[in-house]
């Protein structure tokens, strides 16, 4: 073997591209990956492999300080590259194992991965259509198939993909401010008396306020609107308070509703929002980031009911499509919405010559220029399953939700917080010891239960705080997780809180 004085540069770059590589170890990579599945799937290790941050980052460091000098032979390759996988996948979280019921991020299609790995290892990105021709194309007809759940006439809407809910939220928003403020984009908020406002659902995940902060609007003039009793929107306030900002004299850049709301994950009543809107004539846009895929589903696209009269909204398939992060549609029902965002010309990167392709440009529309192809995975498993595939994933994480909490009433010990209007459910467990006890020592109790429970590797679940008291929360995010498994979770809950107690 050759010292590192004496390696070519040509010698190491020709390692890291060599194809007869990528071969052998893309081979190991999918024996190592489809056992490790195979076992997660089963529950047969750890939900979370918990260690504490300052170890893995000392192992993670560890790692790169004995990375190899010298190019290694092609069996001292795999070995190592065998070695980095393995301690990848026994560090990191199982989202596949049937009890991970935690946050808004599903167990993903496994084959949806391939065709991720595909525009990676390719590097397929998208800016103008000349950079990424298929990844435009694959995306433009991910937004047609997807637009049309919405209602809209074909030709009528426009669509982008964006990396996240919260980059779409930004962007959909600063569309909004643009055609309801007119000169924002050239001249700023500043100086603008009164100074505008958005009008969010109470629940609203916070990249909305973010996105107000980012925008120049600022987090102090997103105003809250009040809920019903089912933690939805209520139209009735929504009209009062836009009626009071009309005849204030407050420009209003936007209402922007849920579907769903995070914390209980509630279906703000669409049909009746957008027509307060449109008595107003205001933007009405929609965070479905998560309840976006219900329009697949014949058994519960109602609660998406009104959104054909939205002006815009944004719908992750990283989150009930159930493929792999990242990979956000924004879409705007009148087409020519889609180039209000931004008024911009790059010499350098749009070509003048060839107008007609304007139109196919992702970079003119979105906040990234260069874009990862992030619709192949969901174009390719779509391809290869079809559509039922996702009404099946969505009717049984919801049936499955539904089916714990018809569970945990029946328990004196546990109390649901709500009905569930999706796949996301918040409850309390109060054993008879903690009754009579004041609310902060149970809230204490439920976030100590929490931590020592995901810490264990026995399950996966998140807190919440629902009308100021603290409770625990779920999502069932990946459609293997059966009965069973809930009814384990029911023990493993009670279990640790007899420990603590």
């Amino acid at each position: 073997m050759s010292t590192p004085e004496t390696t070519l540069p040509s010698e190491r770059i020709a390692q890291a591209f060599s194809p007869t590589n990528l071969r052998a170890l893309g081979h190991r990579l999918i024996d190592l990956l489809s056992s490790h599945l195979a076992e997660i799937e089963a529950s047969g290790t750890r939900v979370l492999n918990w260690n504490e941050p300052a170890e893995n980052i000392a192992r993670a460091s560890q790692i790169l300080a004995a990375a190899p000098q010298d190019p290694p032979s092609p069996e001292a390759l795999v070995e190592r590259f065998e070695k980095l996988a393995g301690e990848m996948l026994a560090r990191g979280h199982n989202l596949h194992d049937p009890r991970y019921i935690g946050h808004q991020v599903p167990a993903p299609v496994p084959l949806a991965g391939l065709f991720d790995a595909l525009g990676a290892i390719t590097n397929q990105v998208m800016a103008i259509y000349e950079m990424g021709p298929w990844a435009t194309s694959v995306e433009r007809a991910m937004i047609a198939r997807l637009g049309a759940r919405l209602g809209w006439a074909e030709g009528a809407f426009a669509g982008l993909v964006t990396h996240g809910g919260s980059l779409g939220n930004l962007t959909a928003l600063l569309t909004a401010r643009n055609v309801s403020l007119g000169d924002a984009w050239e001249r700023g908020l500043s100086g603008r008396t009164p100074p505008p406002v958005i009008l969010v659902q109470q629940d609203s995940h916070y990249c909305v306020a973010r996105a107000a902060g980012v925008l120049g609007i600022g987090t102090e003039q997103v105003v809250r609107v009040g809920l019903d009793e089912r933690r939805r929107m209520d139209p009735q306030r929504l009209d009062e308070a836009i009626t009071d900002l009309r005849a204030r004299g407050v420009p209003i850049v936007a209402v922007s509703a849920a579907a769903c709301a995070t914390p209980i994950g509630a279906f703000d009543p669409l049909d009746q929002i957008a027509e307060v809107c449109q008595k107003h004539d205001v933007w009405l846009h929609v965070d479905a980031a998560h309840g976006g895929a219900v329009l697949l589903s014949r058994q519960h696209r109602h609660r998406l009911r009104g959104i054909d009269q939205v002006d815009s909204l944004v719908w992750d398939a990283h989150k009930m499509l159930f493929v792999p992060a990242l990979c956000a549609f924004v879409f705007y029902r009148d087409a020519e919405h889609r180039q209000a965002t931004f008024r911009q010309e790059a010499g350098y990167l749009f070509d003048p010559s060839v107008p007609e392709l304007a139109d196919f440009d992702s970079g003119t529309a979105t906040v990234e220029c260069t874009k990862r192809a992030a619709t192949y995975g969901l174009w390719g498993t779509w391809s290869l399953f079809g559509e039922q595939l996702f009404e099946d994933m969505v009717d049984v994480t919801f049936d499955m939700t539904w089916r714990l909490y018809e569970r945990l009433q029946s328990e004196s010990d546990f109390e649901p917080l709500h009905e569930p209007q999706c796949n996301i459910l918040a409850f309390r467990y109060v054993p008879p010891a903690l009754r009579r006890a004041p609310e902060e020592e149970v809230g204490r109790f439920l976030l100590a239960l929490r931590r020592e429970l995901i810490r264990s590797g026995e399950f996966y679940i998140v807190q919440a705080k629902i009308a100021d008291r603290q409770a625990l929360r779920l999502t069932i995010i990946n459609p293997l997780t059966q009965a069973a498994h809930l009814e384990g979770l029911v023990s493993a809950i009670r279990r640790t809180g007899e420990t603590l107690l």
